[in-house]
């Protein structure tokens, strides 16, 4: 059984931001703390799996937050065509995970059944839970959907040999995490069910939250799926990018060997 490459791709950064900003109960509220924005590569000789795309300028401006790389660019030093992307993991259709869905036109999208009916349910009619929602992106995992290239999960599942994904809930309804087999052990990309490493170190809720007993019991359901806890990688923090060593370029991190630093085992 083979083992894939992994690759953390910044895209983007918020930095003008504050630790109410990522964390409930915080007693240092009003600290800078700092955001960045993610995609991932899975990678075994010609197999290549995106997980998320980010989003593009179009989105950038009518949200007011800038990217630095459009998705297809930040893709480029891997010499990888949009066209040629066949498969997407999109953890959850939240704007800065879904944003990108448009590009790849020729992807079949692996989606959680939960998520979906949450995009498109009644849910969608409180504007603070619609917020991380962008319609045209769900839209387009909608149209995805009737040209026959969705593959809804539900829960637990497989989507290659050595990758599998699993529901966690707490942040969007079906928020899913991925479990991908590498040199280094079993390692999970969190996503947004661990915003930072403090959010699972310390048992610390993201403030933006559906659901807060899965988002809390979601933390535990990562330490047990990866082979270590310096194996998880959260969906937003810089420390990502000091953690694991730059390759190909200065905005791609590579993680499948495993932390040079700093992650505690």
């Amino acid at each position: 059984m083979s083992e894939w490459e992994v690759f953390a791709i910044k895209y983007a950064d918020r930095n003008a931001r504050t630790r109410a900003d990522s964390f409930i109960f915080d007693d240092n509220h009003d600290a800078p703390h700092a955001m960045d924005y993610f995609m991932w590569l899975l990678r075994r000789g010609s197999e290549v799996i995106l997980v998320d795309t980010g989003y593009d300028d179009a989105e950038a401006t009518a949200r007011g937050r800038p990217i630095r790389l459009d998705p297809v660019a930040a893709l480029a030093p891997f010499g990888i065509r949009p066209e040629d992307v066949s498969q997407v993991i999109v953890t959850h259709l939240h704007y800065d995970h879904a944003g990108g869905l448009h590009l790849f036109a020729n992807a079949t999208l692996h989606l959680q059944t939960a998520e979906m009916a949450y995009a498109t349910g009644p849910c969608m009619c409180h504007d603070t839970l619609r917020m991380p929602f962008t319609a045209g992106h769900v839209c387009e995992a909608i149209k995805r959907l009737y040209s026959g290239k969705v593959i809804f999960h539900e829960g637990d599942a497989e989507v290659a040999e050595g990758v599998t994904v699993h529901c966690i809930g707490g942040h969007s309804r079906g928020l899913q995490c991925v479990r991908v087999r590498t040199r280094a052990g079993w390692l999970v990309l969190a996503s947004d069910a661990a915003h930072f490493y403090e959010n699972f170190q310390a048992r610390k809720p993201f403030p933006i939250v559906v659901d807060l007993q899965n988002m809390l019991d979601g933390f535990a359901t990562l330490e047990r799926l990866a082979s270590s806890p310096r194996l998880i990688v959260p969906g937003h923090d810089p420390l990502v990018r000091e953690y694991f060593p730059s390759e190909l370029a200065g905005h791609i991190h590579r993680l499948d060997a495993g932390p040079v630093k700093g992650a505690r085992s």
